[in-house]
């Protein structure tokens, strides 16, 4: 925070290093930000300066089949994916929390691999596993994939939440009569559920823009709208994709606020809760 009594060498660094901050984030966000004039395009072409005001592309999204397809597609397999790195995540982050046994760290390093090991490499290790059982195209093979990929993401930020849970409010649940399951999901589930949804939003938010291993796995029937996006860019490039990409950069900047309205929220039950 800049203050009056800076040096003015304080005062230069200061100006400095905020420019420096806003430059790099220019640079971030503009390539994304350019799509989005794009998706209003009256041309057919994606190119500047733009033809014309048109909600064309944004109804060719809602009345194609192909990508109406798409959008129910990845309407199903993301919450799907997501309930299940949601369940799993949270219960594997609950256990290595409070278990002490020989291998834990191997055990959180086998967990956590899928968010460092190269897509590819899961994509094809699936597609090999899933098509001598018959499974290559088909939505379990999708669902199970994606949840994999998600589980990280819900254990590592129910374990940073649970780093901070004081256990006696589950110890004082287990004198008063009740039960670990009904401690459970009346004591420890609300302080912690920030953490388990800002877990679950990655893990859906990772499911929904997959394309590698759907590209393995999923079908003509199974393609979802990343698929379609990348399907369309290779064989006929139309302004609907920047349509389809303006509507994903929305719901990904609803995701970003309902991130930070949870961690604000997170942050108000820890200092309201009882050394």
């Amino acid at each position: 925070m800049l203050s009056p009594h800076m040096s003015p060498i304080e005062r230069a660094w200061f100006w400095t290093h905020r420019s420096l901050c806003g430059l790099i984030l220019l640079f971030l966000i503009l390539p994304v930000l350019v799509i989005v004039p794009l998706s209003f395009n009256a041309g057919t072409f994606l190119v500047y300066p733009l033809q014309g005001f048109s909600l064309r592309w944004y109804e060719e999204f809602f009345t194609t089949a192909e990508w109406l397809r798409a959008l129910k597609n990845s309407l199903i397999i993301a919450p799907a994916a997501t309930v299940l790195a949601m369940t799993f995540g949270t219960l594997a982050s609950i256990g290595l929390t409070r278990g002490e046994f020989r291998g834990k760290a191997l055990l959180m390093s086998i967990l956590i691999s899928p968010m460092v090991v190269p897509v590819v490499i899961v994509a094809v290790a699936s597609y090999l596993f899933f098509a001598p059982l018959g499974l290559g195209n088909s939505y379990i093979s999708l669902i199970l994939v994606h949840a994999v990929l998600g589980v990280p993401f819900v254990i590592i930020t129910v374990t940073a939440t649970l780093q901070g849970f004081n256990q006696n409010l589950v110890r004082a649940a287990a004198s008063l009569g009740a039960t670990p399951v009904t401690a459970f999901f009346r004591v420890t589930l609300p302080l912690i559920a920030p953490g388990v949804i800002s877990g679950a939003l990655f893990a859906f938010a990772t499911s929904f823009d997959e394309v590698v291993v759907t590209l393995f796995l999923a079908g003509p029937e199974q393609a979802t709208l990343p698929r379609q996006m990348f399907s369309g860019i290779r064989e006929n490039l139309s302004p609907t994709i920047a349509a389809a990409a303006t509507l994903l950069i929305g719901f990904s900047v609803v995701m970003l606020l309902t991130l930070e309205w949870l961690r604000g929220r997170s942050e108000n039950l820890r200092t309201q809760l009882p050394e």
